[in-house]
């Protein structure tokens, strides 16, 4: 995560309380909106529509966040406006598997074909955009190192730098945090287990959206989705060492934030 102080950004205590989290509506999303529910006094969620092949992704975001608004009451008061940007031009631009019906495969790049050229880069401009005319400060996504062999714009330091052009380039002092960039996908259930408990890895389970194949019908332990897809793969095995482990929540220190209740 970033160190710089949340005091400092713009020189405005209220914008230190706040977040605009990058939410697809996928598991690691998932946990970061809840991540910033229990930190910041104020959290608003970005989406992009950039053409994704399933329509799937963009209504797994709306029933996460009506279930965690709806389970979790204490995060609800600070659950913000939903936005979502129209970034087709992008998406026809950077083509993937994720934007065109091609074969999911590794490229003579030596990157899968479901990476889109410079997603996260872009997202992050018009995040901070939409964070600046919205008074936030901490940029929050779910990146992490995990996907370094396939995404490179996930990697720290790709991260750090696109902070820094950020600020110079907008006059800020915005924070790019990363609450997942260190975790295992396995840790990244224990996270969510520690923030919310089962309520909240029940509701990850049941609601958010992982499959490159849009897949939506057959409801596993660990979600929805095709099974095969990497994204799946994925997942599923992260699910797996998790609850074979004894489904124990990741420790504070880790955590960094205490977690919430349920109700119902």
């Amino acid at each position: 995560m970033s160190t710089i102080s949340y005091s400092t950004i713009a020189g405005d205590p209220a914008r230190a309380k706040t977040a605009l989290v990058l939410f697809s509506g996928g598991q690691d999303s998932s946990v970061c909106l809840a991540w910033a529910l229990g930190r910041y006094d104020r959290v608003e969620t970005v989406g992009f529509d950039y053409g994704q092949r399933h329509v799937i992704e963009m209504e797994a975001r709306v029933d996460v966040r009506h279930q965690i608004a709806t389970r979790f009451p204490q995060w609800a008061e600070r659950l913000g406006e939903d936005h979502v940007l129209d970034l087709k031009g992008f998406g026809a631009v950077a083509q993937s598997a994720l934007t065109a019906d091609v074969a999911i495969e590794m490229t003579e790049r030596g990157l899968p074909s479901t990476f889109v050229p410079g997603r996260n880069l872009v997202f992050l401009i018009y995040a901070a955009a939409l964070a600046d005319r919205r008074g936030l400060g901490a940029l929050v996504g779910g990146m992490c190192e995990t996907d370094f062999s396939g995404y490179p714009d996930c990697r720290r330091d790709t991260l750090d730098a696109m902070q820094l052009a950020l600020n110079l380039g907008m006059d800020r002092d915005f924070s790019v945090e990363t609450p997942l960039m260190k975790l295992t996908k396995a840790q990244t259930w224990a996270l969510a287990k520690t923030l919310g408990g089962e309520a909240l890895v029940d509701l990850i389970v049941v609601e958010s959206h992982t499959c490159y194949q849009g897949e939506r019908g057959e409801l596993h332990a660990w979600g929805h989705g095709c099974g095969e897809c990497p994204a799946c793969d994925l997942r599923q095995k992260g699910y797996e060492e998790w609850d074979a482990g004894g489904r124990i929540p990741l420790p504070s220190p880790l955590a960094g934030e205490d977690g919430g209740e349920a109700v119902g």
